[in-house]
């Protein structure tokens, strides 16, 4: 973790008081502090238990911006669940906010083990399209989900770019210029970032899946800061004319397209 971005972050970050934006507040009020014990967490929990009690070996693929932890690609998945995998506070923040926004079509980049598709798929009535580009840490998630009977997840094992060029074929208007005529294209009501972590890629990404938003999606970004690159590439998310409100969690950033918000970016801690 940059120690010196998260001392930056944390003298300018706010919890709810002081919000302006009802929309925000209410989702800082009742989602990001919301204390309720559900059910789901005991999901998460368990997903996450079975995976660091297994010991096999594989061999990762990685086609993002490497790994601060781990030399070898030889990884036991005891260590990739510890190591790489979504921490328990933020899965639990990551099924808090789709459940909180009703979010039932959500895209993931980068399955890993499946620990955040588990978080988003722990609603049952909502659907998760996750693409991994590792085959064997693909293998592994698929077998999890399997286990763990979420049957709500699709995955799909290949290179991001290629696998979301034959996905999304649809007129490249605005989230305002759309009108009842596209309704047959693909839109998302969350999309979750959580793969290739550099600048470049984040913001290809980015422009590439901004046709499948609505007004009322949401685009959440692991580890906006994890680099002077991925801070740069959420800096020019934000300026983007069609982002309105964006939330810089430290950790993650949250993107909302609401036509109706005038443009804010809030720092608020999780």
């Amino acid at each position: 973790m940059p120690l010196k971005s998260y001392i930056k972050f944390l003298l300018k970050s706010q919890n709810q008081h002081g919000l302006h934006s009802p929309f925000v507040y209410d989702l800082v009020t009742n989602c990001f502090y919301d204390k309720k014990k559900y059910k789901e967490y005991k999901l998460i929990k368990q997903y996450r238990k079975d995976l660091s009690k297994n010991h096999n070996t594989i061999k990762v693929t990685d086609f993002g911006a490497g790994s601060r932890v781990f030399t070898s690609n030889e990884r036991t998945i005891s260590a990739i669940a510890k190591n790489v995998g979504i921490p328990k506070k933020r899965a639990r923040f990551l099924f808090r906010l789709a459940n909180y926004l009703r979010c039932k079509n959500n895209l993931e980049l980068g399955t890993s083990l499946g620990i955040g598709t588990a978080a988003l798929a722990a609603n049952k009535e909502s659907n998760v399209l996750s693409i991994e580009g590792c085959p064997q840490t693909a293998n592994v998630a698929r077998q999890q989900l399997k286990k763990f009977d979420l049957k709500n997840v699709k995955l799909m094992v290949g290179e991001f770019e290629e696998i979301l060029s034959k996905l999304l074929v649809f007129p490249k208007e605005s989230i305002q210029q759309r009108t009842t005529k596209n309704k047959q294209q693909t839109n998302f009501d969350l999309v979750y970032f959580d793969g290739h972590h550099t600048q470049e890629a984040t913001l290809k990404y980015f422009k590439q899946l901004l046709p499948t938003a609505h007004n009322d999606s949401v685009f959440v970004l692991d580890d906006i800061h994890w680099s002077p690159g991925m801070e740069a590439a959420w800096e020019e998310i934000k300026a983007h004319p069609e982002v309105r409100v964006t939330i810089d969690t430290f950790f993650l950033g949250l993107v909302f397209f609401r036509k109706e918000q005038s443009k804010q970016h809030f720092k608020i801690r999780l």
